[in-house]
């Protein structure tokens, strides 16, 4: 079929063409970012945090009373909780994975204010640390039990001693080819700690951090009236042990309140609320932009047929077979997408490139373009089929009934 004739019958009323033009273009644009961010978001969400997340859960205890002696309540607690059977282990500790709030510390090669620090996120606990977290130690080895130490309230000096995570090796020691186990660095300034050991992961406290992968390990217990506890399960007993646990706490000392239980996978989904919630917007806006697309094609065709009843029955008379009028119906389609798919890939890139300088997201991957050309022709052909195959069905009596 000849594309010239079309063309220029498009040409002769182009208004209504252009508009539908307008509208894939902006679709297209607006549906390849938003899969972009989709696709960002979900990368995001689904980074490993480094714990045993699916038999994790951590609970809250705050005391209360005169001269109470907190060590003696933490040693106590962790004596019965790593009791309990179906308990793997347990520790005390100042915060999770993606629970949103923690310490962070600047560590340096050096000591001093004008050392070139990179910030790590703190993470206190003992000897038991590794097997109640889950974390995978790749070198060196774990804490000892006379390395534990008990915080004094009236300083802030730390261990000397630090696990740190692998991605924290690499931002201290880029250049370092070998093991940078046993070497020295300093937080807080001025305080040493050797790193003993490094861990494969473990995130941040933070996930929109950008040093979310950058944590440290130190064998260090809080002696103080709020006390977090994290406690690792067997497998398939986590829904059960909850309850257990909560209950142990709460009946073993009555000067102090037992709240905040929550389990890992809540903590993420918790963590990532926002994102998720985001991921859900972007994709109903994406579905709804293409119904409505297709809804806009449906309805420019079926005033095209309507409008031209008398010359599709004209040429029906003339010999046109409803093949020929079906075929033309589409391809007149398949002209005005492309027009609007053509204008639509070059927007798409330019709001990357703008997306990407205002708000630094990550450029669109290569096949998202394309894959948006594909998805939107077809979506076109679709839309355009009904009142196609209602053109094809016009009679060439029409043509003789409107003389």
């Amino acid at each position: 079929m000849n594309i010239g004739p079309i063309w220029r019958a498009l040409m002769r009323s182009k208004s209504s063409y252009i508009l539908i033009a307008l509208q894939i273009a902006v679709t297209m644009a607006i549906i390849v970012n938003a899969i972009a961010i989709i696709q960002e978001r979900s990368r995001l969400m689904s980074r490993p945090s480094g714990v045993d997340e699916d038999n994790i859960f951590y609970i809250s205890s705050h005391a209360f009373g005169k001269d109470v002696n907190y060590r003696s309540l933490i040693e106590n607690d962790l004596r019965d909780l790593r009791a309990l059977p179906g308990v793997v282990n347990a520790i005390s500790t100042n915060s999770v994975p993606l629970r949103g709030g923690g310490w962070s510390m600047a560590l340096s090669r050096e000591p001093g204010l004008s050392s070139d620090g990179s910030s790590v996120a703190l993470y206190f606990t003992d000897q038991n640390g590794i097997e109640t977290l889950g974390v995978n130690l790749v070198e060196g080895r774990n804490f000892r039990e006379d390395e534990i130490v008990w915080s004094d309230p009236q300083s802030n000096r730390l261990p000397a001693q630090g696990i740190i995570t692998r991605a924290m090796a690499d931002t201290l020691f880029p250049d370092e080819r070998g093991s940078v186990v046993g070497k020295t660095v300093y937080i807080n300034e001025n305080d040493p700690v050797q790193i003993i050991g490094i861990v494969e992961r473990l995130q941040a406290p933070w996930n929109g951090w950008d040093g979310v992968e950058r944590s440290i390990l130190m064998p260090m217990i809080r002696q103080d009236p709020y006390v977090r506890y994290v406690i690792r399960v067997e497998p398939g007993l986590l829904d059960s042990m909850m309850p257990r646990v909560e209950e142990m706490l709460a009946t073993s000392n009555r000067s102090r309140i037992v709240e905040r239980m929550r389990t890992m996978n809540e903590t993420r989904r918790r963590s990532y609320l926002g994102d998720s919630a985001l991921v859900t917007l972007l994709s109903f806006t994406a579905l709804l932009l293409t119904g409505i697309t297709g809804l806009g094609i449906v309805g420019l065709a079926s005033f095209n047929v309507s409008r031209r009843t008398r010359q599709i029955g004209t040429r029906r008379a003339l010999g046109a077979t409803r093949g020929s009028i079906l075929a033309y119906f589409m391809l007149e389609n398949f002209l005005v997408s492309s027009v609007g798919i053509a204008a639509g890939a070059v927007l798409s890139v330019a709001l990357n490139v703008w997306m990407v300088q205002a708000f630094e997201l990550t450029r669109i991957s290569w096949y998202l373009i394309p894959a948006a050309m594909l998805m939107l022709w077809l979506v076109g052909q679709i839309a355009a089929a009904g009142p196609a195959r209602r053109a094809s069905l016009v009679p060439p009596a029409v043509a003789t009934r409107a003389v």
